[in-house]
Parts: C-alpha cells; structure tokens; sequence
C-alpha cells in the first residue's frame, strides 16, 4: 500500500491551496482517510477525516470553515482543500489511512492510522 501526496507550495496569508493524496495497493473509500500535519518541534496533529465510523467529515476545530476535505473513487484520491490560510498552518502534512472505520474517539490519534504517505510542505508566508 502507497499513499503520494501532491499540491503543497508556497502561499501567501490568505490564499488557497489544494492537497491530494492517491493510492495504489487499496481502495481508499472502503476505509479512514485523513490528513495530518506538523510543524517544527510540534507533534503531529490532526486536521480532518473521511470515511471515518460516522457520517460526515470531521474537522479539528482549528480548520474548521476554511479546509474541506473530499473523496474522488474514481481516481481514488482524497483532497484537501484549503482556504483562508494562515502563517499556523505552516507545517509538513500527511495522508493517512487505515482498513478500518475508525471511531471519533481514536481519529486524532496518529497511532490508529496503518497507511502513511511522505508528506508534502505546506509555507503560508508572505
């Protein structure tokens, strides 16, 4: 199983950027997807969630309004777009899975998460 991510870059405060994450070697609608970043002497944190147990995508309230997180099947891709950035989401962020629905309780832990990909570098700076 191989998790790529794609679309990270430079941006100013306040503009946008799209993340994606593709996989080869499982299907990521059958199970969890969800994006994490960290920051520089900062643990790994996590922004938002897909396909977790319950209905809707779930968000740390610290994105919460300006990042969207989304599902393609048909590329197989989960994306991340971000909107309103700011300086605080500087970090490198990462695409996560695991087989299972995972329940709200266990999505902010990283250790509950069997797939990762390399991460891609977020800079929101002017």
């Amino acid at each position: 199983v191989q998790l790529v991510e794609s679309g990270g870059g430079l941006v100013q405060p306040g503009g946008s950027l799209r993340l994606s994450c593709t996989a080869s070697g499982r299907t990521l609608s059958s199970g969890t997807t969800a994006w994490f970043r960290q920051a520089p002497g900062k643990d790994r944190e996590f922004v938002a969630v897909i396909g977790w147990y319950g209905t809707n995508p779930y968000y740390a309230d610290a994105v919460k309004g300006r990042f969207t997180i989304t599902e393609d099947s048909a590329r197989n891709t989960v994306n991340l777009q971000m909107n309103s950035l700011k300086p605080e989401d500087t970090a490198v962020y990462y695409c996560a899975a695991d087989n299972s629905r995972i329940i709200l309780a266990s999505i902010w832990n990283p250790d509950n998460y069997a797939y990762w990909g390399q991460g891609t570098q977020v800079t929101v700076s002017s």
